[in-house]
């Protein structure tokens, strides 16, 4: 009779892919990642037209730019439009994805027309919302009440917040996706225990569905917070960064200081100081959520 023996500690410690399996990911990301942006990195220290040859500056060009008041008038228009689309996007899309996570067939319509969005191209969606806000035609002739004749792109008050909309609006429901398909995974004994505990709507939303949403609620926000460091295209038909400053942030700042201006060693130092904003947002966020060590939350797990 053979004896079976207990396995150590070495037999039962988990052992992932081999290393070799990520080189080709690896490989592809940094030839197309770090590569280009190490190229941009080196660019920031050095004059260029886009024409001639590069002349190195070394950190006068970093000095210059970041005292640059409009470099800071930027900076400052993308803190508030990263703080403001957040604060619009993250409640309704927690809330549309709880929504449509319905089984209910009017649930699955409603689903349907949510994500819409998503398969419209953003030029075509900046040139219809421009043409919508447009207080000549559009809206204000189909409609009488007064806010609809407003100039909302042309306000400068008004512009960015009128932007920050038509932005909520092409990316709510890829977020409203991602908090559906958290929902769904959600096991169903729990919402009976809560409710043979005589928890409402209210209190199966507060004390189950959010607790159980944590992890997606961190994948949606770091997505959120470091795409609206990357919003460019939108901006750029819907205003071009009009009415005079109003809505020109960090992004379309380094395509108008880099493709208008000529001055793609300013432009770089954007570029860099936009992707150390959206590393630090990762890392910060990551570092609150404690996702670096999730766990499981499926029913019955330690």
């Amino acid at each position: 009779m053979t004896i079976a023996r207990r396995p150590g500690a070495a037999a039962t410690r988990r052992t992932g892919p081999p290393f070799w399996l990520a080189v080709p990911a690896l490989a592809f990301f940094a030839l197309f990642a770090l590569l280009p942006l190490g190229g941009v990195a080196v660019l920031s220290f050095m004059e260029w037209d886009g024409l001639g040859t590069p002349r190195w500056a070394g950190t006068e060009i970093w000095l210059d730019t970041l005292a640059d008041p409009a470099t800071r008038a930027a900076l400052w228009r993308t803190v508030v439009f990263v703080v403001v689309s957040f604060l619009f996007q993250a409640p309704v899309a927690l809330l549309l994805g709880v929504f449509t996570a319905g089984r209910q067939r009017y649930r699955a319509a409603f689903a349907v027309l949510y994500f819409l969005p998503l398969l419209f191209s953003s030029a075509a969606i900046g040139i219809t919302f421009r043409s919508l806000l447009d207080p000549n035609f559009g809206l204000s002739r189909a409609f009488s009440p007064g806010t609809l004749t407003t100039n909302w792109l042309g306000d400068p008050d008004l512009a960015l917040y009128a932007v920050i909309f038509v932005v909520g609006w092409c990316f709510v429901p890829f977020h409203a996706l991602l908090y559906q398909a958290g929902v769904r995974q959600i096991p169903a004994s729990l919402y009976e225990a809560a409710t043979l505990d005589g928890a409402g709507r209210w209190q199966q939303f507060r004390y189950v569905t959010l607790p159980q949403l944590r992890y997606t609620i961190v994948t949606s926000s770091t997505l959120m917070l470091v795409g609206s460091l990357t919003y460019f295209d939108l901006v750029f038909v819907l205003t071009g960064g009009g009415p005079g400053e109003a809505t020109r942030i960090l992004p379309l700042e380094m395509y108008l200081t880099g493709f208008r201006s000529y001055q793609m060693g300013p432009a770089s130092v954007i570029a860099v100081l936009l992707v150390a904003l959206g590393l630090a947002l990762s890392l910060l966020l990551s570092r609150i959520s404690g996702s670096g060590r999730m766990q499981s939350q499926q029913a019955g797990a330690a």
